[in-house]
């Protein structure tokens, strides 16, 4: 069966796990939960976590169906989706929330949610269109049931990393601190940076195979 190498599969971690960068949304998840008791805000991190698993998982095998849908080519999207993950690297490499994740207004209207789990933390925060786009742009360089049963268990991976980081939240901003956790987000955005850069030149080859020469 045609699989990737352990590298692409390490690789797909790295970044997915810098798009999604639950050590960076700490702060965010301590506000949208702040005056809920433990056990509350456990439940929520738990929630958010598995939405964000399920939303991927569904994408995952459903990507190619959608781009057949609307008749893209996986080029095209490779373009597309570099160039998105590239300004979301931008904002994160100034310690910022990229407005492609929350706008304002969805900023506003989650501080009037009783519950936060699935919106906005679950998707758009980590589940985002920089996470889906990864997961479908990796997901189309192999058709093969391995392929997908490893880019699964990464995500599942990625799951438990992010409840983790929820359930241990108040205990890593302590240690981190504000400092410590903009530190954080540079570097995932720098990783990002560098995965949006990739698929953009995959994506023009693929369009322009004259490049590739």
């Amino acid at each position: 069966m045609e699989t990737g190498s352990i590298s692409e599969y390490l690789k797909f971690f790295a970044a997915l796990m810098a798009i999604v960068n639950p050590v960076g949304a700490i702060p965010i998840f301590i506000n949208l939960t702040a005056g809920k008791d433990k056990g509350v805000r456990n439940k929520n991190g738990f929630m958010a976590s598995i939405s964000m698993g399920i939303i991927l998982i569904v994408v995952l095998f459903s990507g190619d169906a959608i781009l057949r849908f609307f008749g893209i080519s996986v080029g095209s999207f490779r373009v597309g989706g570099g160039i998105l993950i590239l300004l979301m690297a931008i904002s994160m490499l100034h310690a910022k929330m990229s407005r492609v994740k929350q706008t304002e207004e969805e900023e506003l209207d989650s501080a009037e949610r009783d519950s936060v789990a699935v919106v906005p933390l679950g998707t758009p925060l980590l589940a985002g269109p920089g996470a889906i786009s990864t997961v479908i742009l990796y997901a189309q360089r192999y058709t093969s049931i391995a392929h997908y049963l490893y880019l699964l268990g990464i995500i599942l991976l990625l799951v438990c990393l992010t409840f983790l980081s929820f359930r241990l939240a108040p205990a890593i901003a302590r240690l981190l601190g504000k400092t410590g956790i903009n530190v954080v987000t540079r570097l995932m955005g720098l990783i990002m940076a560098a995965v949006g850069v990739e698929f953009i030149a995959n994506g023009l080859k693929q369009l322009f195979p004259v490049l590739g020469g």
